[in-house]
C-alpha cells in the first residue's frame, strides 16, 4: 500500500505546528501543505519544522489563477517556496473566467504555463495542473476535464508540467481510466476525496473522506499504481463539519478512511 500524505486542508483550522506534530506521532511521514499557513509560520521555519520531524512535503497548494494581475510573480514565488520546502509539485488551480470568455481564459492558462515552464525546470518543481469538476469552471478553474489538462501539458516535459489528479474532480469521467493509463508520467500528485450528496449550498466544502460517498476508488487507485506511480497519495477533503472537529480526530479518521479504500 502506498503511504498516506495528509493534506493540511483536511484539517483547515489545525495550526501547522500541530499538523506536523500530529502526523509525526501517528506515523504519517508525508504532508501536503498550503501556502497561507506556511507564510504565516514563515517559509524557512516551515521547511525546518517538517524536516526536523522527519516528514516530507508531497505538494504545495496553490499556484495558478492565471487571470489575476499578479499571476506571474505569484507563481514564481510559489515555485521558489516549493523548492525551499522540498515539495516536488506545485498544485495549480488555474482560475475561472475573470470576466473573459471561456476561450480567452483557457488561452491565458496555456500562456501562463509557457511562461513558467522553464523556471519550473530550473528549480526542479513540477507545475501540476489540477482539472476540476465542471461546476467550478466560472470561478475556480477553466480546466474542467482530465483530457483538457493533459492537452495543456503536452508541449512540455513531464518534469516541468504535469497534473494533480483528484478523485473528487475526475471520478465521473468515462475516459478517466484510459487517460490515466496512457499518461502516468504526467501524474505529479494523486489526491483522494469522495463525492457526497446532497451537496451543501457552498459546493466547495462538499467533499467527504474516502469511502463515505459515491466514488469507486478501487479502479482509480489501481489505474494510477499500474502506471508506476511511486509517490505518497494525499487525502485532501474540504468539509466544514470535518473542519469543526479536533485535528487529532480528523487525522485519525483520515488514516482509517485511507486504509479502508486502499485495502
Amino acid at each position: 500500500m502506498r503511504p498516506l500524505s495528509f493534506n493540511q486542508a483536511t484539517a483547515k483550522y489545525w495550526p501547522l505546528v500541530e499538523v506536523v506534530k500530529g502526523c509525526e506521532g501517528a506515523g504519517v511521514r508525508h504532508v501536503g501543505l498550503w501556502r497561507e499557513p506556511v507564510e504565516e509560520y514563515g517559509l524557512a521555519r516551515s521547511a525546518a519544522l517538517v524536516r526536523d520531524a522527519g516528514l516530507t512535503v508531497t505538494s504545495l497548494c496553490r499556484g495558478g489563477f492565471f487571470g489575476a494581475d499578479d499571476w506571474f510573480d505569484n507563481n514564481r514565488r510559489a515555485l521558489d517556496e516549493c523548492a525551499e520546502l522540498g515539495a516536488p509539485a506545485l498544485v495549480l488551480v488555474c482560475g475561472g473566467l475573470f470576466g473573459r470568455t471561456l476561450a480567452d481564459a483557457r488561452g491565458r492558462v496555456a500562456a501562463g504555463l509557457a511562461a513558467l515552464a522553464p523556471y519550473a525546470l530550473d528549480v526542479g518543481v513540477t507545475l501540476a495542473v489540477e482539472p476540476m469538476h465542471p461546476m467550478f469552471t466560472a470561478d475556480r478553474s477553466v480546466v474542467a476535464s482530465l483530457s483538457g489538462a493533459l492537452d495543456l501539458c503536452e508541449p512540455y516535459p513531464a518534469e516541468a508540467v504535469g497534473i494533480t489528479l483528484d478523485t473528487y474532480h475526475v471520478w465521473w469521467d468515462e475516459q478517466v481510466l484510459p487517460l490515466i493509463g496512457a499518461n502516468g508520467d504526467r501524474i505529479a500528485c494523486f489526491q483522494l476525496a469522495d463525492w457526497v450528496v446532497p451537496l451543501p449550498q457552498d459546493v466547495l466544502v462538499g467533499r467527504g473522506l474516502p469511502g463515505s460517498g459515491h466514488v469507486d476508488f478501487t479502479p482509480l487507485v489501481e489505474a494510477v499504481l499500474a502506471t508506476g506511480y511511486d509517490r505518497p497519495i494525499e487525502v485532501e477533503v474540504f468539509n466544514q463539519d470535518l473542519w469543526n472537529r479536533p485535528g487529532e480526530e480528523i487525522l485519525k479518521d483520515t488514516i482509517a478512511a485511507y486504509e479502508s479504500v486502499m485495502t
